[in-house]
C-alpha cells in the first residue's frame, strides 16, 4: 500500500497550534477543534490527538473516541481529493477494473493509498448507486 509517512508539515503544525490556542481550555469545543484541524491536515496523528487532549483538558481516550466515532474524522492520511470506487462485481463488469488500473498507474497509488504529493486518495466504498 502506498501510504504517505504519517507526519505533518511545519506549516500544518503551526496552523494546528493556532487552532488549539484559539480553543485552549474549552473542552466543549472539541468537535470544532477536530473539524478545523481535519480541514487543514486531512487526518489525525496520534500525537496531535494527545496534544488536543492535554490542552482541552480531556483524556486521550476521549479524543480518540470522538475521532473514531464520527465518520467524517479519520486517522488515516487522506489526499486533498478522494477518488472512490465500488469494488462490487457489477461495477467491474461495467469497466471499473480498467479505470482503476489506469488510475493506479497514472497516480502511482493502490486502492486504500494516497499519492506521495498528498493530492489524491483512492478508496473502495460500498456500492455508490445504493445511496
Amino acid at each position: 500500500m502506498n501510504r504517505v509517512i504519517e507526519t505533518l508539515s511545519a506549516e500544518e503544525f503551526k496552523k494546528v497550534d493556532q487552532i488549539i490556542t484559539k480553543y485552549k481550555g474549552r473542552h466543549r469545543a472539541v468537535i470544532s477543534v477536530l473539524k478545523e484541524t481535519q480541514d487543514i491536515c486531512r487526518y489525525f496523528l496520534q500525537k496531535v490527538q494527545h496534544r488536543f487532549a492535554k490542552d482541552l483538558h480531556l483524556s486521550s481516550p476521549q479524543v480518540f473516541g470522538l475521532v473514531s466515532f464520527y465518520l467524517f474524522f479519520t486517522t488515516i492520511p487522506m489526499g486533498k481529493d478522494t477518488i472512490q470506487s465500488c469494488p462490487r462485481t457489477a461495477c467491474y463488469v461495467k469497466g471499473l477494473k480498467r479505470i482503476l488500473d489506469n488510475l493506479r498507474r497514472k497516480l502511482n497509488v493502490e486502492v486504500g493509498g494516497i499519492t506521495k504529493n498528498r493530492k489524491f486518495s483512492l478508496e473502495a466504498v460500498r456500492y455508490l448507486g445504493a445511496w
